[in-house]
């Protein structure tokens, strides 16, 4: 589970790229985020010591990976950036809810069955749930192990935990439980890489849910959200299960249409009533087809104005756990069924373009790197290379700047930019 700070995409997109900012990063890396007179690392590190001691973390552990090591200060101003692409919710979806994400879902589904077989039956949590959460949080593994976007966890949390007051009992913990993963033998702090939080493998796992919720589900001795992702997805799924209140046999909702006149203060995101009673209100499902448990409980959203709205239930909340952001979960569920054969929303979002297809996102990272934008590769994927080569471009173009690489952006480029 990947650490939050922001709950859901801001409605206005714009690229940050301040000299102010940019300044304010660079002295921010420099130095702890306390209070002058703060202890050096060195003298936090003596003391912090007697506290890993306590938890039972060896002495030999601890000085083995403690000693040796230099905070990762970069961390602060990873902290506290501002994001540099702000997207709509429709953007947001689009990139997660990719065709390349599409295509490989349904390729993992099939090179995985076996393994996605066990989960289900040992955790009752839909395996296109799982294989979803997969590739948003990784890709399908494929950047777990990239160091270009995955840092050593161990001096960001050594940072943080030492020059971070904010927070600082959070990141001593999160530091300690990493500590205690180390001590068992179930990782080794040269192969932990993650975010600058903390969040590793497969499932991006806090080292707290690495510890506690983690599942030796290959049965090799140890528990590692990293190499293969059997421990990873099956730990993922206990946690939807134990800690999300998963339900089994119970859909996520589905997109809805709202009858002419609707009262929308119904609309509120918070009230439970049945598939049955929102029936009686007006309210069906938006591909027309009949509810098929009309007395399951759900709730009704309508995220923005003017856009779809949904009917969601206590397992679209069990995703909401696993990160809490309305538009995280609806990612997944949408992902999720469009990896399982279904389609894409039936009601567009304002001002939204169409998910551009494989091919589509090919083609304009091809473009953009004959033009000198560097996408980092042309295999479909959108990153955050692509994403600043894109900005860059429309930069150049007199576009609106905001990064996404869309069908706006390939129509200028195939006329020349």
């Amino acid at each position: 589970m990947r650490h939050r700070t922001e709950l859901n995409p801001p409605s206005r997109r714009r690229f940050v790229a301040g000299a102010a900012a940019g300044l304010f990063g660079v002295l921010a890396a420099a130095a702890p985020s306390g209070a002058l007179g703060a202890p050096s690392f060195e003298q936090w590190r003596a003391t912090f010591k007697a506290r890993a001691l306590r938890r039972g973390i060896s002495e030999a552990t601890y000085d083995r990976v403690m000693n040796s090591i230099k905070p990762d200060t970069a961390v602060y101003a990873l902290q506290r950036a501002q994001p540099e692409f702000q997207e709509a919710l429709w953007q947001y979806l689009n990139r997660r809810v990719s065709d390349w994400r599409i295509i490989t879902g349904k390729e993992r589904a099939t090179e995985q069955r076996a393994l996605l077989d066990r989960i289900e039956r040992e955790y009752r949590v839909d395996r296109y749930i799982v294989l979803a959460l997969w590739g948003v949080e990784s890709s399908y593994g494929e950047v777990i192990d990239n160091r270009k976007y995955m840092r050593p966890v161990i001096p960001a949390l050594a940072a943080l935990a030492w020059g971070e007051p904010r927070r600082r009992a959070y990141w001593e913990a999160e530091l300690l439980n990493a500590l205690v993963i180390i001590d068992r033998g179930w990782g080794d702090p040269r192969e932990m890489i993650g975010s600058w939080a903390g969040a590793m493998g497969h499932t991006q796992w806090m080292p707290e849910v690495w510890l506690n919720m983690g599942v030796d589900f290959d049965r090799d001795g140890r528990i590692s959200p990293f190499g293969r992702p059997d421990d990873a997805l099956a730990g993922a799924s206990r946690y939807l299960l134990q800690r999300g209140k998963y339900s089994q046999g119970e859909a996520w909702g589905c997109e809805a249409r709202l009858p002419s006149g609707f009262n929308t203060r119904l609309a509120d995101g918070k009230s439970y009533r049945p598939y049955a009673k929102w029936a009686e209100l007006g309210v069906t499902r938006a591909d027309g087809t009949a509810f098929t448990h009309p007395g399951h409980q759900v709730r009704l959203a309508v995220p923005v104005s003017g856009g779809p709205a949904f009917l969601i239930g206590r397992n679209f909340q069990s995703i909401y756990s696993y990160n809490p952001a309305f538009s995280y979960a609806l990612a997944i569920v949408h992902l999720a069924d469009r990896i399982r054969g279904m389609g894409p929303f039936v009601q567009p979002f304002p001002g939204s373009e169409r998910t551009p297809t494989l091919a589509e996102v090919q083609e304009l990272q091809k473009r953009l790197t004959a033009r000198g934008f560097d996408t980092d590769g042309t295999d479909g994927r959108v990153g955050r290379d692509t994403q600043r080569a894109v900005a860059a471009f429309q930069r150049q173009a007199g576009m609106e700047v905001d990064g996404y690489a869309g069908l706006k952006v390939l129509a200028r480029l195939r006329q020349g930019g």
